[in-house]
C-alpha cells in the first residue's frame, strides 16, 4: 500500500482538512499525519510566538483553536518532523502555501507554494489581476510581494478559515469587485466549504489544498 505523509505545520490530526485528502486519495492510499507543532505542550506554545518583523503562519491545535506561529521558531520542528515522517512514507505533501526553501528531505515532497506558482504562471494572462484570500492581515505584504513574480497586479483579502465568523463568500466578491479574474484560497486550511462560499462570486476558484492532493495523486 502506498502511504502518503501529511505535515502540518501545526499539530497533528487535522480533521479539518486530511478527511478530504484520504477521499481523494482513495482507499489505496495510508495518510500518516505529523505536526511540527506536535511535540508542544500547550504551556510550550509561547514559544513559537512570532516575534516582531518575522514572518507569521497560523494553523490549527489538536484542541481545534489556532495558533500563530514564528517562522523561524518553526523550521527546527518542522525539520525534525519531517525527518521522522519521511522513514514511513513513500512522498510528502506540506500542508502549508509558505515557502520552506532550507527543509531536508530524502523522499518527495509536494510543496504548494511552488506548485501553485507554476500553475498560475502557466494560465494567467499578461493583464489578468490576481485575486488572493489569505488568513492574516499580517502576511499580507509578504504575499503580494510573492505572487507579483507571477503577475504584476494582485487585490488581497483576508478572511481566516480558523475563524468562524470569517466571511469568505464577501471576500471573494469584494475581489470580483476590483477586477480579479481568478482567486486562490492561500492557505491549506481552507476546504471545500469554503470553496464553494467564494465560488458564489462567479469566478474560477483555486484551492490549495484541493490541486496539491490532485498531483499526489498522480504521482502515485
Amino acid at each position: 500500500m502506498m502511504k502518503v505523509g501529511i505535515l502540518t505545520i501545526g499539530q497533528s490530526p487535522r480533521v479539518d482538512v486530511t478527511p478530504a485528502i484520504s477521499r481523494i486519495l482513495g482507499d489505496e492510499v495510508e495518510v500518516i499525519e505529523q505536526g511540527g507543532l506536535d511535540r508542544l505542550s500547550e504551556d510550550n506554545l509561547l514559544s513559537i510566538k512570532p516575534s516582531e518583523d518575522e514572518t507569521v503562519y497560523i494553523s490549527k491545535l489538536r484542541n481545534g483553536k489556532s495558533v500563530r506561529i514564528g517562522k523561524t521558531k518553526l523550521l527546527p520542528l518542522l525539520q525534525e518532523e519531517l525527518i521522522d515522517l519521511e522513514q514511513k512514507v513513500d512522498i510528502v505533501i506540506m500542508l502549508c502555501t509558505g515557502d520552506f526553501p532550507t527543509l531536508k528531505t530524502t523522499k518527495p515532497i509536494l510543496f504548494p507554494d511552488q506548485l501553485l506558482s507554476n500553475i498560475l504562471e502557466a494560465v494567467l494572462k499578461k493583464n489578468d489581476i490576481l485575486g488572493i484570500i489569505i488568513p492574516l492581515e499580517e502576511q499580507r505584504l509578504t504575499l503580494i510581494e510573492k505572487w507579483q513574480g507571477i503577475t504584476p497586479t494582485i487585490e488581497v483579502e483576508v478572511a481566516s478559515p480558523y475563524d468562524a465568523t470569517s466571511d469568505v463568500e464577501g471576500a471573494a466578491k469584494r475581489l470580483k469587485e476590483k477586477g480579479a479574474t481568478t482567486i486562490v484560497l492561500d492557505c491549506m486550511g481552507y476546504n471545500e466549504q469554503h470553496k464553494n462560499q467564494a465560488k458564489k462570486s462567479g469566478l474560477p476558484i483555486i484551492l490549495s489544498s484541493y490541486m496539491t492532493t490532485r498531483i499526489a495523486q498522480e504521482w502515485i
